[in-house]
């Protein structure tokens, strides 16, 4: 069942996916093209792994813990300098602390080191090696160390081996140490940790004893500056008669003082002017009944005002009685009246004594008011100058409590680094001491064999894809048809010397010769077992399956510009009219081809192809004629005809005729136009050009089906130029894996005339296992076990 693309995969994805095809493709046949350089090179890398780890002199780690205690116990309530939280940076220098310098020289002064062979001999594989070598090749004298030498190396040694690290994200650092001798590693292990507290209790030591020298020099200069500001103000105050009593200048006490009876005074005044006030409208208003009678807090206190007031109610309320019951006009209502009408003059009376009363108080409160504000305003005016004086004072007296309040707190930090230097405390205590490791830390076998064949493996494929870039040549039809844009008609493989057969072998003298085999002069091409005659001898080969896909792609071409139907040039554009006639008139000339095979370079095998190719068809039954118009190197003359009188030149020369030239091969009926010339020719391009070649070609064009002509390679000479008058197409051969792609692309920018009439390209000698990786379909497509069904072998 067929299954379409669904329709909800983009176009996008598809090309993904194909490039991500193509990219495995390409990362596999890199892989399978490279695979001796690779395979090679991991080989190479894992043997000098494992000569690594089996000639490497075993080594083994100790680790020592150490612990830096953030909640370390203070004997003391304050530290002479403060301490910070220990963070990453303070952990990253305590490490560095451990790993310093004074650490290591004590370690290696309390064990000896710079005197151990461990710390003064070889500590790599190489320098293992070399010592290894010196017992079959001695020095003459061996080196001896001075001390300060001894200590160096012993220095770097410890420095190498030595490493320290934190503990995840504890406060805890690990201390590892690497040697030869297990023993030997733990007892140095546990001897820098030691050497590093003491280091850390040493530097606390100093610095507090640099501190306290510092804070007595400090504290003398203090109380020198304190004294001498202490002085200045005693003297101020003398010489401007400032009196100080319980802290206070004594005129500011006074001042202080009158102020305070002032705002006492104005109370008073106000209080007794309020009364006054008071009791003068309670007069002014004459009203004494219960509602709106007077409300002053003294007339209320007063006994006389009291009586009179609760009898004036009385009458009143027993007026109003008898009124509402006998009249108003009765005689006792009248009498009531009359004695309502009396209390209210006494009260009147009495309350106008009370009044002077309160005048009189208010006289004296306002008479004691204003001497009091005579007296503050004296004060003032004497205070005046002495608070003129205040602010140098107050100025002579604050540099003195400074001098005097950082005195005490020089002297406190005194105290305490002094008691900090008779007893120092370190930050860190050893947590675990190193015990004598029971197995080797390295080298680690298995480990440095898995690295070293990883690596290797690694590295060749590095170098393969580096050699892959490198190669630039056409190793695929693809490469050809995308860096030409021409087809690339057939590859062609190459053919091992054992595989040529050879269906009769002529005696060499006769062929050397141009004779028959009867020995008479009759022009015949003798066979021989050159790889011309491959395709003949071995017609179900791949090499002449190779020529028949030439052949089909000449005859296509031909019948294609035969056909009437559409033409088109090689950029895909149709052509009409004239360009389509010349065309048709190039390609089919009375149904024959002319095809030139030339090459970029030479050697690449185009005479080989040209005239195997003209073998086949002969083969086939077709009348062919091949030409060697490779002027400068008739490589074809000098294999077909090698003894050859007369040539092509001779018949465009008019000096013999066509048929006294022509050279022919028995079992295929291959006639062979030859060059018969022993001396490099000059002008062979303009005989190529000239219009008496052309009427040869038109006359071998209209007496044969196929004209194959032999021609020169294009980069080093023109030639192959010249010959565009006559020659329909051309195939330009190119060796499989060689010939570079710059070469052919710079040989066609200065042909484009044979350029635009390229039937196409051959991928010549190719190596048929090899091809099959530059494939995406594999090597199935090139090595097929079913092939043999239609005959075909190697």
């Amino acid at each position: 069942m067929l299954q379409a693309t669904s329709p909800l995969t983009t176009e996008s994805e598809i090309v993904q996916e194909k490039s991500t095809s193509e990219s495995v493709s390409w990362a596999i046949g890199i892989v399978r093209r490279q695979f001796a350089v690779i395979a090679f090179i991991a080989v190479v890398a894992t043997s000098l792994g494992a000569f690594y780890a089996f000639m490497a002199p075993p080594t083994y780690t100790a680790e020592s813990m150490i612990v830096i205690d953030p909640r370390r116990v203070q004997l003391f309530p304050k530290a002479t300098f403060s301490e910070g939280q220990i963070d990453a940076p303070a952990l990253e220098s305590e490490i560095e602390l451990v790993k310093s310098e004074p650490v290591a020289l004590s370690v290696i002064k309390e064990l000896g080191l710079a005197k151990d062979p461990e710390f003064l001999g070889p500590q790599d594989i190489f320098g293992v090696v070399l010592g290894f070598a010196s017992h079959f090749f001695p020095a003459s004298e061996p080196t001896v160390l001075s001390e300060s030498e001894a200590t160096r190396a012993a220095l770097g040694v410890l420095s190498k081996n030595l490493a320290v690290k934190r503990v995840g994200f504890s406060y805890n650092l690990s201390i590892q140490y690497r040697s030869r001798n297990p023993n030997r590693a733990a007892q140095i292990a546990n001897t820098i940790a030691a050497a590093y507290i003491a280091e850390q209790l040493e530097g606390k030591y100093d610095s507090t004893r640099r501190a306290t020298q510092w804070l007595q020099g400090r504290l003398e200069e203090l109380n020198q500056k304190q004294a001498l500001a202490e002085r200045a103000v005693v003297d101020f105050k003398k010489q401007h008669n400032v009196i100080i009593a319980d802290g206070k200048l004594v005129n500011e006490q006074q001042i202080a003082e009158l102020n305070s009876q002032l705002v006492v005074a104005h109370k008073q005044t106000s209080e007794a002017k309020a009364r006054l006030e008071r009791i003068e409208a309670a007069i002014r208003d004459d009203s004494f009944d219960t509602k709106t009678g007077p409300t002053v807090a003294d007339t209320l206190n007063n006994q006389v005002i009291t009586q009179l007031r609760t009898k004036y109610l009385e009458f009143v309320n027993r007026e109003a009685y008898y009124t509402r019951r006998w009249g108003a006009n009765h005689l006792a209502v009248v009498n009531l009246r009359d004695q309502i009408r009396d209390l209210r003059g006494s009260l009147l009376e009495e309350l106008k004594r009370v009044r002077e009363g309160y005048l009189s108080n208010y006289k004296i409160a306002k008479q004691e008011e204003q001497e009091l504000e005579k007296r503050l305003a004296e004060a003032v005016s004497r205070s005046q100058p002495i608070n003129q004086a205040k602010v140098p004072l107050r100025e002579l007296e604050s540099s003195a409590q400074n001098y005097r309040t950082t005195y005490d707190n020089f002297r406190q930090r005194y105290t305490e680094s002094l008691q900090q230097q008779s007893f120092p405390i370190s930050d860190a205590r050893i947590l675990t001491s190193a015990s004598p490791p029971s197995s080797k830390s390295s080298p680690k076998t298995a480990l440095v064999l898995v690295l070293a064949a990883g690596g290797g493996l690694v590295f060749g494929v590095a170098v393969g894809v580096f050699r892959e870039l490198m190669n630039g040549s056409f190793c695929s039809k693809a490469q050809v048809e995308s860096a030409l844009q021409t087809a690339c008609i057939s590859v062609v493989p190459i053919v091992d010397d054992g595989k040529r057969q050879t269906l009769r072998d002529a005696p060499r003298a006769a062929r050397d010769q141009g004779l028959g085999e009867d020995g008479s002069s009759s022009r015949t091409i003798v066979r021989d077992q050159d790889l011309i005659w491959t395709a003949v001898n071995s017609p179900f080969s791949r090499f002449a399956e190779a020529l028949r896909s030439i052949k089909v792609a000449i005859d296509q071409n031909s019948g294609a510009a035969g056909s009437g139907g559409e033409v088109v040039s090689k950029d895909g554009k149709p052509l009409y009219g004239a360009a389509k006639a010349s065309f048709i008139a190039k390609c089919k000339r009375k149904g024959c081809a002319i095809i030139g095979f030339t090459s970029s370079l030479p050697n690449e095998g185009k005479s080989t192809i040209a005239a195997s190719l003209a073998l086949l068809m002969a083969q086939a039954g077709a009348r062919v004629i091949l030409v060697d118009c490779d002027l400068r190197n008739p490589s074809l003359s000098r294999k077909f005809a090698p003894r050859a009188e007369h040539g092509v030149l001779d018949v465009i020369a008019g000096c013999v005729p066509l048929e006294d030239a022509v050279w022919k091969e028995a079992s295929t009926n291959l006639r062979f136009l030859p060059v018969a010339t022993k001396t490099r020719i000059e002008n062979s391009s303009e005989i190529l050009a000239a219009a008496a070649t052309k009427v040869l070609f038109e006359d071998l064009q209209s007496n044969h089906d196929y004209v194959i002509v032999d021609l020169s390679p294009l980069v080093p000479v023109v030639d192959t130029r010249a010959t565009t008058r006559f020659v329909d197409s051309y195939v330009c051969v190119t060796v499989w894996g060689c010939t570079k792609i710059g070469a052919v692309k710079y040989a066609f920018k200065d042909a484009p005339n044979v350029y635009e009439n390229l039937l196409g390209v051959v991928l010549n000698k190719a190596n048929i296992d090899l091809l099959s990786t530059y494939d995406p379909v594999g090597r199935d497509y090139y090595r097929n076990k079913y092939y043999a069904q239609y005959g075909m072998t190697d």
